[in-house]
């Protein structure tokens, strides 16, 4: 008896057949619950007591990649921060591009709605050191360069979605603050954690949904202790369509954990067991816009395949690889090679494809996709169609799964 399942691949769906007991891999949808008269209270209870004329207000948002409901949102935060007695002038917003390209104005209007032409946007720029005082280094080495105008200000809220991020362990929240407003080098620096040069290869406890353990997230937390103005977290959770369903609000850290723990309620699965085969789809557009997006549902997705098992992706990319600096690697030899280039000198998505490289290795990949197949040769996977992909299930159909949205779930 087979069961036709509808994957999203890009705008549109593909239809494949799958044996009713394959099993199903899935998130739990968050409900919506966010209640205006309660997220004022929550916020305004985190505001300090006395706010003057005096006071300078940072208020830290994510690009367009990482969106958190801002123009129905932002009004409510401005809105109680006018009542507080606050002016615009006082408020000032920085948009926390990391090492992303800047928009346009025309994509800051679509994303931040009329205030981005009423209020004082900061296009954040990571590569002008003139921006930047150094304010010490973390105990891993990474220099922590925190803009000048930043901490001068008297209270700085941070708001953008919550997310599982596949070697930071969670993404938002403080991030927003570094990479988000960070210096280049020192991004770099930080990410270069990933690489554990001791043991040549990934550090093992570079994991989505791990805070254990993770040098990088270590790292991460050392160097959000050395800012030091008053600060408020606004952590939105997002259901598989991107739309804000909780907003949770906090102070510190242990509230950013509360909210970790709240996210991995929702897209962390209790399932260990692994497969023989897994038909997995990023989710859609904009999930697979790209192969640098895709990689997080390749990610995830993996960690469900039996070794030397099998891994089918939908995954559109009608936008290529997305990174400049990604395919270079897969140019060396091999992954030590690769590993002993970014050791030297890590750059951009060079950890992606480090990580690329020993899911590769480890299990079978298999892409349904627009990018080409000398590109799918080049990263160490097949480019499959339909018909192939229904060969795989008749063959593995006794041990299989498949996940609709492998980009939000993790093990």
């Amino acid at each position: 008896m087979l069961k036709k399942i509808k994957f999203k691949y890009g705008k549109t769906f593909c239809d494949i057949e799958l044996p009713e007991k394959a099993d199903l891999l899935s998130i739990r949808e968050p409900l919506l619950f966010i209640n205006k008269k309660k997220f004022s209270a929550d916020f305004s209870l985190k505001l300090p007591k006395k706010l003057s004329s005096h006071h300078t207000i940072s208020i830290v948002i994510a690009d367009k990649t990482r969106l958190c409901g801002y123009k129905t949102y932002l009004p409510w935060i401005l809105e109680i921060l006018l009542q507080k007695g606050i002016k615009n002038q006082q408020i000032t917003f920085f948009i926390a591009y990391g090492t992303h390209a800047r928009q346009s104005d025309k994509e800051c209007l679509n994303v931040y709605g009329d205030l981005y032409q009423t209020y004082r946007f900061i296009h954040h720029d990571c590569n002008d050191k003139n921006l930047f005082t150094c304010l010490g280094k973390t105990p891993k080495g990474t220099k922590v360069h925190i803009r000048k105008d930043l901490i001068k200000s008297d209270l700085i809220i941070t708001f953008g979605a919550l997310s599982h991020h596949y070697f930071a362990g969670y993404g938002g929240g403080r991030k927003l603050l570094f990479p988000g407003l960070g210096y280049k080098p020192d991004i770099y620096q930080n990410h270069g954690l990933f690489l554990d040069k001791t043991l040549k290869k990934l550090s093992p406890g570079c994991q989505p949904g791990n805070l254990e353990n993770n040098p990088l997230a270590r790292d991460l937390k050392e160097i959000d202790d050395f800012i030091e103005p008053q600060r408020i977290s606004i952590h939105g959770i997002l259901d598989s369509k991107a739309m804000v369903c909780q907003l949770i609000v906090g102070k510190t850290y242990n509230d950013f954990l509360t909210a970790c723990k709240t996210l991995d309620t929702y897209y962390k699965t209790k399932v260990k067991r692994q497969y023989d085969l897994v038909i997995a789809s990023c989710g859609g557009f904009p999930k697979d816009i790209n192969f640098i997006q895709a990689h997080k549902a390749i990610n995830n997705a993996s960690m469900f395949v039996k070794d030397n098992g099998r891994l089918v992706v939908l995954t559109e990319c009608n936008d290529g690889i997305g990174s400049d600096t990604f395919i270079e690697y897969f140019r060396y030899h091999d992954f030590c090679q690769a590993f002993n280039v970014l050791e030297k000198d890590y750059k951009g998505n060079g950890g992606t494809a480090l990580s690329m490289m020993t899911k590769t290795k480890r299990i079978n990949i298999f892409l349904k996709t627009a990018l080409n197949d000398k590109t799918c040769e080049t990263i160490g996977t097949q480019k499959i169609e339909e018909d192939m992909i229904q060969t795989l299930i008749k063959k593995f159909q006794h041990d299989m799964a498949c996940i609709k949205n492998a980009s939000l779930l993790i093990r």
